[in-house]
């Protein structure tokens, strides 16, 4: 399988590009055009066999299965719709889209063409943890899960970020980019179809010269199967060793599942943490060797046109729900409590 890459905004299109030159995939180059310098000077120290090559030419080019990209947000749909259009499949980071006319048109393009559209949902996707956890639900090992709560807290990294990071018109809100993620991660351990989104709230809390940059978000979220909680952020702490302390937890009726997916604070060193309580007690296990099995599936499903990556339908549910949580979102007060006698 070949593919290209067309977007080096963000540094995620490191993991997407690796993910799939490690599952055995063949990078036919990428279009060296990016709004952020240091992404594209950070691609070509981790990949420097990769060679630039202009847009167009890679959409052109026949032996080409496979577009990835990681372009602005605003822009990742237009992209996706060209190269499904060109005859190729399309994994794109998260979000996917950010309106819903941009979902109704990549939603047309794969009616149309037959193609895949996937998003890289990383949190999922690429944390063994959550691998592991799946495996458990699977064998029963906590029943029937009843909830999730998903915790999305994020380093701002100011200084380091480019002018569409805080427009919310490049970037879709912080509910439609960052808790696309936890609503996957909903679905997926709930084994649910779609959702309601009951209600959900945005804010500003932080940095008082960016007053219209949303800091802070929050989702209550329902199936026919399973209610969810989602709480996403841009105040992880300078101390801590990395980004976010990123965590799920899943609650079945014989037990619970706590995901810590990047760290455990004055814990256990590094990442994938899993913590286990059923009737037999409590475990904790270490599933960073756990295989990620995302790229080598979608490579699969390109090939057979396959479903075992991600199903169609929960990717577009994925987006249009993190949409639908933004539009209906109240915006958050930042005064502070006032404390009462």
């Amino acid at each position: 399988m070949r593919f290209a890459a067309i977007g080096l905004d963000h540094r995620h299109i490191y993991h997407m590009v690796g993910g799939l030159l490690e599952a055995g995939a063949e990078c036919a180059g990428f279009d060296p055009k990016t709004s952020d310098a240091r992404v594209l000077e950070g691609f070509r120290e981790r990949f420097p066999a990769l060679r630039a090559v202009e847009a167009q030419r890679l959409l052109d080019d026949r032996s080409v299965d496979l577009i990835v990209c990681a372009g602005i947000p605003s822009e990742r749909a237009a992209v996706a719709v060209a190269a499904m259009r060109a005859g190729k499949d399309v994994m794109v980071d998260k979000p996917g889209v950010t309106s819903f006319a941009q979902l109704a048109e990549v939603e047309a393009a794969v009616a149309q063409t037959g193609r895949i559209f996937s998003v890289c949902f990383s949190e999922r996707f690429i944390v063994p943890a959550t691998i592991v956890a799946g495996k458990l639900i699977a064998d029963g090992a906590i029943g029937r899960v009843v909830q999730t709560i998903g915790l999305g807290p994020h380093r701002l990294n100011r200084p380091i970020r480019p002018g569409w990071f805080f427009d919310a018109a490049a970037f879709g809100g912080i509910l439609t980019d960052i808790a696309s993620h936890q609503i996957d991660q909903f679905l997926h351990f709930t084994s649910s179809d779609s959702a309601e989104i009951v209600t959900s709230g945005i804010g500003h809390f932080g940095v008082a010269d960016l007053p219209d940059f949303q800091d802070f978000g929050e989702i209550l979220l329902r199936s026919d199967r399973a209610g969810g909680y989602i709480r996403v952020d841009w105040f992880t702490a300078d101390g801590l060793s990395t980004w976010g302390d990123g965590r799920l937890t899943i609650l079945g009726t014989e037990g619970t599942i706590e995901l810590r997916k990047y760290v455990d604070i004055a814990g256990r060193p590094g990442g994938d943490h899993v913590f286990l309580v059923d009737k037999a007690g409590t475990r904790h296990i270490d599933a960073s060797r756990e295989p990620l099995t995302y790229f080598r599936n979608l490579i699969a499903d390109i090939g057979a046109r396959g479903e075992t990556a991600a199903p169609q339908s929960h990717t577009f549910t994925v987006c249009r729900l993190a949409l639908e949580a933004q539009a209906k979102a109240a915006w958050l007060p930042a005064k502070p409590c006032t404390a009462h006698s």
